[in-house]
């Protein structure tokens, strides 16, 4: 395996992501079907990282996305600006007025606690960023040298919007490696997406070849699988137990399958209960394993952890802190994220550094 070379050369951003943005609304304490109320934030696989990039570890970041233009879309554009990543590249869609060939999507997403699982239920069908195709974005504009970033993020959720966002985020990813920009990929399997464009076998055969066009593959313990059909040996269907020897396989042989692929990472989540899990992470890199054992954390909300993980690992390699540090960070960072509300984190890069060295959580003051 190469190592990854981070462009040394000027660059307008630092990270870029290209992917969904929608509003989340979230019940609190509550259920969704019975609650009178909501809590809204914005959240998107794709953006998480890149909005965690910004808030947490001070990099310049972007969202490529589109939003049709109406309130709500609006109202997500102000979350993103309060995120501090930047909105230049959104594609504004004019709106007809009801959204019936154009809208923006929601999300609404219960937290769950102890023995009730948290829910999520999508509805996002026909939203103006699933309806893009190439050419919709000056690709090379954005990777070229009057602009550039030093590092490109999308994934298998932005993949699976519709039939036709695959081929964007392999137009994307061709820009970007043309500029030399390092491409990162979450795997992030969801089956309510894939189900009406040929379900896991499309997802399979869509994936395996975006991956050829990957730097860092991201994935958790079930995308490796349904997303390119590589099984861990050992591992149940209720994931209780996770054997690292079988994780360690799983790596190398995905490795072996896709020779382009410079570094693979895996958060390892064992699910106690909804509100306490076993977290951490293994990743092989320069044909090396690196790997931060599990510990039990309590969460207050589990979404974005695998995100926020994602941004702490690209941070750790663009920073030049090594591998292990880089992994260790990705940890610490999910970690924290998933102990406040909503899909995006609210750690503090001191805090994250505090986890990384086995700080305790007595109170700062």
């Amino acid at each position: 395996m190469n190592s990854i070379e981070i462009p040394n050369l000027p660059r307008r951003w630092d990270s870029l992501s290209l992917g969904e943005v929608m509003l989340r609304l979230d019940p609190g304490e509550g259920r969704i079907h019975t609650t009178r109320n909501f809590h809204v934030w914005e959240g998107g696989g794709e953006y998480n990282v890149t909005r965690g990039l910004r808030r947490c570890f001070g990099l310049r970041a972007g969202v490529v996305t589109a939003l049709a233009d109406n309130p709500v879309g609006r109202l997500v554009e102000d979350f993103i600006l309060q995120g501090g990543v930047d909105t230049s590249l959104i594609k504004w869609v004019a709106y007809d007025g009801v959204g019936r060939t154009v809208r923006n999507g929601l999300n609404f997403t219960e937290r769950g606690f102890g023995v009730r699982a948290a829910v999520g239920c999508s509805d996002r069908g026909n939203t103006a960023i699933s309806q893009v195709t190439t050419g919709a974005f000056d690709w090379e504009a954005i990777f070229g040298p009057a602009n550039g970033s030093r590092w490109f993020h999308t994934g298998g959720i932005f993949a699976a919007l519709s039939a036709s966002t695959a081929a964007v985020a392999a137009e994307a990813m061709d820009a970007a490696r043309k500029h030399g920009t390092p491409v990162s990929y979450d795997l992030n399997f969801r089956e309510s997406l894939w189900k009406s464009i040929g379900g896991k076998a499309k997802a399979q055969e869509v994936n395996r070849e975006l991956v050829h066009k990957v730097d860092l593959l991201l994935g958790n313990e079930e995308d490796f699988s349904a997303m390119l059909g590589v099984k861990i040996k050992g591992v149940g269907e209720d994931f209780a137990e996770l054997p690292i020897a079988g994780y360690e396989e799983m790596l190398r042989e995905v490795a072996a399958a896709y020779p382009n692929l410079k570094l693979i990472a895996s958060t390892l989540r064992t699910a106690h209960t909804a509100s306490r899990n076993a977290w951490g992470a293994i990743a092989l890199y320069e044909d090396k394993i690196t790997h931060v054992p599990q510990r039990d954390i309590d969460i207050f909300d589990r979404v974005g952890g695998g995100d926020s993980f994602a941004s702490g690992l690209i941070y750790g390699l663009l920073a030049g802190k090594g591998i292990d540090w880089a992994v260790r960070c990705g940890v610490a960072h999910g970690a924290l994220a998933m102990t406040t509300a909503g899909d995006t984190s609210m750690a503090t890069l001191a805090e994250v550094e505090r986890i990384i060295k086995g700080g305790s959580a007595r109170i700062a003051r």
